[in-house]
């Protein structure tokens, strides 16, 4: 990663962080620091601690600090779970609600029409880039609950998409699990999956694939799998199968663009009516750490499919 881009983005946190402070004090008033504000915002009518703590990024100690400060000026009751406005606190709220669109109508009256599209637009960018870099993809145990409720999500989708319905008898069950289960999470909530397992000597198949409605768009799937072939290869596995229904047609999209090959039927599971297969082919790069599933050293390896596709760490 260059240094060059590491201070750009240094400097744009530094501006913007810089620009709307200024705002908050000139709309929201010195006395009402941006954390206490967006503390009140995210409360709501009540909030679960552990919930609000997950949003807010912060640890539990940190949060309930904030949240008494709030409580003595009589905003906020604190109970040891939940958190909860009081009348004057929701008063509080839409005053500081009207303050900040003052605020940024202020803002975008300086800008013209078309200067106002591109800022939209922009945010909107940065707003996906940034969850797609602070979705944390992990190796977990295959019996535990948050993949296995991953698990019940995905079934429970494809028994509403599929004509047929979906057997969540199927699904692999915790002790089949003979290579590694991937949780997708964001915020403390999961919201994406995928497992591998070993059909025979060098071959695995890779299954349940899924991202939840509310985490599509961001390159999930695509980084799911990724981490499950990389995780594969360094577990002595050159070759990986997968099947998937026709109807799952952006599943399809993803599997071909990312060199898999279609072949014949391989399992007797009824829902895989499309079966791909990907060669991995496996050379050492030299200077390399070991590839992890959670993607933070460079995997020992690179891969091409057998159409000479390669695919290699740098394009997680």
């Amino acid at each position: 990663m260059e240094g060059e881009q590491i201070e750009r983005v240094r400097d744009f946190n530094r501006y913007y962080n810089q620009r709307f402070s200024a705002l908050a004090d000139r709309f929201l008033g010195r006395e009402w620091p941006l954390g206490q504000a967006r503390l009140l915002y995210e409360v709501g009518i009540r909030s679960d601690l552990h919930d609000l703590c997950a949003r807010l990024g912060q640890d539990r100690d940190h949060v309930r600090q904030q949240l008494g400060a709030l409580a003595v000026q009589g905003l906020v009751v604190l109970s040891d779970r939940t958190a909860a406005l009081t009348d004057a606190g929701l008063e509080k709220r839409a005053e500081l609600d009207r303050s900040a669109d003052a605020g940024i109508t202020a803002l975008l009256g300086e800008l013209t029409g078309g200067q106002r599209h591109r800022l939209l637009a922009a945010q909107d960018e940065i707003r996906r880039v940034l969850r797609a870099a602070a979705v944390v993809v992990e190796a977990v145990p295959p019996d535990l609950p948050a993949a296995r409720d991953c698990l019940s999500r995905y079934a429970a989708e494809l028994d509403v998409t599929f004509p047929e319905g979906f057997d969540a008898g199927v699904l692999t069950r915790p002790e089949e699990v003979t290579g590694t289960q991937l949780l997708a999470v964001e915020l403390g909530r999961p919201v994406g999956c995928g497992l591998w397992l070993r059909l025979g000597p060098g071959v695995a198949e890779i299954r349940h694939l899924w991202v939840a409605p509310e985490a599509r768009g961001l390159g999930l799937g695509r980084k799911l799998l990724s981490r499950l072939e990389v995780d594969a290869a360094n577990n002595a596995v050159n070759t990986v199968r997968l099947g998937t229904h026709p109807l799952l047609t952006e599943a399809v999209a993803l599997y071909r663009s990312a060199g898999y090959d279609d072949i014949g039927g391989y399992s007797d599971n009824a829902y895989n009516q499309l079966a791909f297969e990907k060669v991995l082919v496996r050379t050492d790069v030299a200077g390399s750490g070991p590839g992890r599933a959670d993607g933070t050293c460079r995997p020992s390896s690179v891969f091409a499919s057998r159409r000479g596709a390669a695919v290699s760490a740098s394009r997680r």
